[in-house]
């Protein structure tokens, strides 16, 4: 039996974006699959659409950041039963480019907020949610990941946006 529409894999993007701190950018989803949870601003590969296409267009709609300098980094492969979806998600990374050095809200309908998070936070709260001590009411959990960012810390052990930077 052929796959449904919503059973094939679809490619998301997921760009690193890095301040002057070596933080990276990270905002809260809403009215998507992943809504409540943290993620690297990007979205959905367009056909014909280059990984550094996408995140330049992706970053600017929704931060109104202009980067540049993408570079491909890595990709995982995020599959999401509760939502019966499977994405191939491909990370890349890139410099702020002009004056606008913070991000506006863009979207309000699909981000609630940005937020700069250091890297070894990140890894820290998925390390907990791989570790099973995620019960949802940790209070030491000041913030839930979306999935690919999780599976991008079990994937890719020792992965490091930061590791060539600057």
């Amino acid at each position: 039996m052929p796959p449904t529409t919503t059973q094939v894999p679809r490619i998301g993007i997921g760009a690193f974006i890095l301040n002057n701190e070596g933080k990276v950018l990270l905002g809260k989803r809403k009215g998507s699959h992943g809504a409540g949870t943290w993620a690297l601003p990007g979205g959905h590969l367009e056909f014909n659409e280059s990984f550094e296409n996408c995140a330049e267009r992706e970053i600017l709609e929704e931060t109104g950041l202009t980067i540049r300098e993408v570079q491909f980094l890595t990709a995982t492969n995020d599959i999401m039963v509760d939502e019966n979806k499977h994405y191939v998600t491909v990370f890349v990374r890139g410099r702020i480019s002009g004056e606008r050095v913070e991000p506006k809200l863009m979207e309000p309908e699909k981000c609630e907020a940005w937020e700069w998070v250091a890297w070894d936070e990140i890894v820290a709260v998925a390390r907990e949610v791989i570790d099973g001590k995620d019960t949802g009411n940790t209070s030491n959990l000041r913030r839930k990941l979306f999935v690919p960012i999780v599976n991008l810390v079990l994937q890719r052990p020792g992965f490091c946006p930061i590791v060539n930077h600057g």
